[in-house]
C-alpha cells in the first residue's frame, strides 16, 4: 500500500519529536509542520486507522512498528539528501528544504546511487 506524502511528513515529524523531546504531542506536530491543530487531528485519526500510530488517554502519540519503519526511512533519506546537497555546496537551509521536496519522490534506485556515489563524504550511519 502506497502511503501519502503528507502522511510520510507527519510520521517523520513524529519521529523527530520523539528524538528531540522523548514524547510526541499533537500541538508540537502542528508547530513543526506549520499546520492547524484540526489538520493534525484529522491526520492522526487516519494514521491511527491505518495502524501507524497509537494515542493514549492523555493524547501522547506512539509510532507503531509499521509507522516507525516509514518514519525512519523518510527521515534517513532526508538526512542523507541534506548532507549530500550540502557537500555539493548548497547552504544548509536550502539543502534541508530541497531534501524535504525530493525525499518522497526519488526512486530507490536513484537514492541508492546517490548513497554509493557519496559514500566517502556522507556521515556514517
Amino acid at each position: 500500500m502506497r502511503i501519502l506524502e503528507s502522511s510520510e511528513d507527519y510520521l517523520e515529524a513524529m519521529l523527530m519529536m520523539q528524538e528531540k523531546h522523548g514524547f510526541i504531542r499533537s500541538i508540537d506536530i502542528a508547530a513543526e509542520l506549520g499546520v492547524t491543530k484540526p489538520s493534525v487531528s484529522y491526520a492522526t485519526k487516519r494514521l491511527r486507522e491505518n495502524g501507524y500510530i497509537t494515542m493514549d488517554k492523555d493524547g501522547l502519540i506512539t509510532l507503531t512498528p509499521a509507522g516507525m519503519e516509514i518514519a525512519s526511512r523518510v527521515y534517513d533519506r532526508h538526512k542523507t539528501l541534506t548532507h549530500f546537497f550540502m557537500h555539493l555546496g548548497v547552504d544548509e537551509k536550502t539543502a534541508r528544504e530541497d531534501a524535504c521536496k525530493v525525499e518522497h519522490d526519488l526512486s530507490q534506485v536513484t537514492y541508492e546511487a546517490i548513497v554509493r556515489h557519496a559514500s566517502g563524504v556522507l556521515p556514517k550511519k
